[in-house]
This record gives structure tokens, sequence and C-alpha cells, in this order.
């Protein structure tokens, strides 16, 4: 009998059925080709891009923040969390087994109702040793359900800190480049500053000799003294990314290290990709499928609600008074049973459940077609930043040259009396916005491509996770 009854049993489990919808990829229009096509675009997706700058402190820069961020240590603590919570889901598909052990003495009343009779030790000894446990078997998939929708969450999380990965990097970079920019823009203002401290102390001897006016002398300090007021606003916007960049460092503020100057970085290459290839690179679309899986697999959850729940409970163990008999054959004891429980009236909870789930699913769906949308948008809009800075870039040369040219010339005609000095402070007024606007353009330059880099996604992100110091349980 027992032994049909366990052929039963697992008769059941193996013809049980998942409800609920198996998870299908949604399929997803894409472009066929990016607006901008660089003939000179490489397969450098996969690879440490960040290398290409030529920086030697910069990658050391990359390699403490992959070892020392705060949101990435957060984020890996996190998939731990949901490592954990995947093993919680799992272990519903096993019974569940217990064993719990009892030894103790008491004494009964012996001026009761009822009288003790003779042959009954008082005190007594008792002595147990038992084995519980029970399981829910999985007829309509309820709990294979639930573990793939634990799988799903644990999979998003993953990504999610790839993610982090991803915007950390990139980050680092862009905040280097950021800082080597406004370092440019303050060598340019400080040498600007004395070139007019000279041009101001040579006016101020002639005013005092008779030969200017002291409006000529006044519109040469006052270019003096704009220089000057531009070096602090510059240096206060050096501290701020210093610290701002410490902070992606995991350190407190404080200076940080140089390497390269601006004009001596190297410009990475564009990289090459179809559009299509992002469903595969982003990590927050993969995420974003992920999630979407675990909403698909939970209307099944909700759904095996309607249907009945077998579940087995039993123990085997023994118990004695006397310990020495503990495990003799009189002193074992078992029971087992099973429970059929099928919902009759719920009031509309199960089918309230059952389309919170839908449209939790439908939500997510949603949301993981607008990820790839964005993502389309946002690789367009870095090829287009890159293409078009570097257009401007070129004008801003041309123009930087011109005006270089234009403060020589203006120089040589008021030294030969052809001219007053105002067309001189014009001239350099010109030179000195357009020298701090190009290298401007260039930080704008760098930070473009940076951006195109992390819009791409890629399995730059595999090899920066290799670089971190946690490890996949959590320890250093």
């Amino acid at each position: 009998m027992n032994r049909g009854i366990f052929s039963v049993i697992i008769a059941l489990i193996l013809a049980g059925c998942a409800v609920g919808p198996d998870y299908r990829r949604p399929a997803m229009e894409s472009p066929s080709a990016w607006r901008i096509e660089e003939k000179a675009a490489q397969e450098t997706a996969n690879s440490a891009w960040w290398s290409q700058f030529n920086d030697p402190v910069l990658n050391a820069l990359i390699d403490e923040a992959l070892r020392s961020n705060f949101d990435l240590r957060i984020a890996t603590a996190r998939v731990n969390e949901y490592v954990g919570r995947y093993w919680v889901w799992r272990s519903g598909l096993f019974p569940q087994i217990w064993g719990n052990a009892d030894a103790g003495r008491s004494r009964a009343s012996e001026e009761g109702a009822a009288p003790l009779s003779s042959q009954v030790e008082n005190p007594a000894d008792f002595y147990q040793g038992v084995f519980n446990g029970n399981w829910e078997i999985d007829l309509w998939g309820k709990l294979r359900r639930a573990t793939e929708a634990g799988r799903a969450d644990l999979l998003a999380t993953e990504e999610a800190r790839r993610g982090v990965i991803l915007s950390l990097v990139s980050a680092v970079a862009n905040g280097y480049v950021s800082l080597r920019d406004l370092d440019m823009q303050r060598e340019i203002a400080i040498r600007t500053a004395k070139t007019r401290e000279d041009a101001y102390k040579l006016f101020k001897q002639r005013f005092e000799g008779g030969v200017l006016s002291e409006l000529e002398l006044n519109q040469v300090k006052s270019e003096y003294e704009q220089a000057l007021a531009t070096i602090p606003q510059i240096e206060k916007q050096v501290a701020f990314q210093e610290n701002a960049l410490n902070l992606l460092l995991g350190r407190n503020p404080g200076p940080i290290p140089r390497g390269r100057t601006m004009n001596e970085l190297v410009l990475p290459v564009v990289p090459a990709g179809l559009p299509s290839d992002l469903l595969e690179k982003r990590p927050d679309i993969r995420q974003a499928e992920q999630a979407l899986i675990a909403a698909n697999a939970r209307i099944g959850v909700a759904r095996a609600r309607y249907f009945p729940t077998l579940s087995l409970t039993g123990f085997f163990g023994w118990a004695s008074a006397d310990l020495s008999n503990l495990f003799s054959g009189p002193a074992r004891v078992w029971s087992w049973s099973g429970s059929l429980t099928a919902p009759i009236f719920t009031g509309g909870a199960i089918y309230g459940q059952v389309k919170m789930a839908e449209a939790i699913q439908q939500q997510t769906l949603f949301g993981y077609q607008k990820t790839i949308q964005t993502a389309f948008q946002e690789v367009e809009d870095a090829l287009v930043d890159q293409k078009r800075t570097r257009e401007q870039l070129e004008a801003q040369k041309r123009q930087m040259d011109a005006l270089r040219e234009y403060t020589r010339f203006a120089r040589l005609r008021y030294e030969n009396g052809l001219t007053s000095y105002i067309e001189v402070l014009d001239a350099e007024r010109s030179l000195f916005s357009t020298e701090l606007s190009y290298a401007q353009t260039q930080g704008i330059l760098f930070g473009a491509l940076v951006n195109l880099y992390k819009a791409m996604g890629g399995g730059w992100v595999v090899e920066a996770d290799e670089r971190t110091v946690l490890s996949a349980d959590g320890k250093q």
C-alpha cells in the first residue's frame, strides 16, 4: 500500500504542469543603422577603452574606484542578498526535514481525582528523538514559477551591479578629463593674467611719465583684474571636481594626482556596433529583461492559487522512559498524513492577485521597451555629440589661430602709432575667451566619447568587473 501511495505521488510530480505563460522575449523594432556613421569606428567596445587615453594615472584611478567605491560595494552586497533569496525560494521544491530531541524528568500528583497506579513510576524520566518533515507537492508549478522568478531577480540584481560598474568607470574617466580641462583653463588664465600684469606695469610707468592718460591706464588695469578674477573661479571648480572624484574613489576630500596634460591625452576611437547589439551589451537592458522574466513567472504563481494544494507531513522517531531502551523496536513512533486543500470561495482574492500580477507584468514590459528605446537614443546622442563637437573644435581652432594673428597685428599697429590700445585690448579679450572655450570644447569631446562607450555597453564591463576587490561571496 505504501509503495502504491509513493508511486502515485511520483506520478503526480512528473505529470505536474507549470501554469502561467512561458517567457518569450518581446519583439522590439530597432533601427537598421545609426544616423551618424563613422568610417574610422573600431571594435573596441569589449576592451578596456580607458587605456586608450594613454594615461597611467587615469588607469590607476579607475582601478582604485573599482576596488573602493561604496556604491559598487552596496550593489555587490545586494547581489549576495538576492543569492540568499533565491535559495529560500528554491528550497520549497524539496521536502523540509527537522530533527528534534527531548529529555526530562517529571512528577505527577498522587492526590489527584484519579489515583496513580502503583505500577507507574513517579517521578519518571522521558526521552524522545524524532524527525519531522513536510513536503508541498508542486502539482501546478507554483513553486517552480516562484523559483524562476527568484532566479530572474538574482540575475537582474547582478546586471544592476554591472550597471554600477559601467557608470562608475565612465564617471571616473569623465571626472578626470574635466579636472585636466579645468587645469588647462587655469593655466590659460594664469598666463593671460601674467601678460596683462606686465602690460599694466608698463602702462603705469608711462602714465606716471605723463605719456598715457588715466583712461588708458584703467582700461589696461580692468582687463588685468578680469583675468585675475577668472583664476579663483576656476580653482574653485578644480576643488569641487577633485572632491567629486574622491567620492567615486571612496576617499575623503583631498588632492587628486595628475598624469598627462589635456593636450597629451589621446582621444579614444569611436566604437563600432549595430543597434541590435545593445540588447546583449547593455546591463540596464539585460536587467530590465530579467525583471520582465520575474514578473512573467509571478503570473503563474498567482494562477496556481486557483488549484488544490497537496502537502505531505509526517514524523519518525523513538520515545521511551528509559534511555537504554530509546532506540529499541517497541520505542519506535511514526506518523504520516496527506492533506489536499482547495479554494472554494475567496471573495475574489485570487482573482485580484492574478490581475495584479498581470498588470505588474505589463508595466515591466513597457519599462523594458522604454529602456531599449532610451538606449538607442543615448547612443545616437553620443554619436552626434562627438561628431559635431569635433567640427566645433576644428572651427574654434581656426578661430583661435586667427585671433592670435589679429592680436599680434593689433600690437604692431599700436606700437607704430596706427591705432589706440583699445584695439589691442579687444583682440586680447577675444583671444582669452576663445582659448577658454577651446579648452572647454576639448573636454566636451573627450566626455562625448566616454559617454559613447558607456551608451554602447560591451564586454569591457566584464573586464572591469574582474578588477573589483569584492568577490561573488562578498569577501575581500
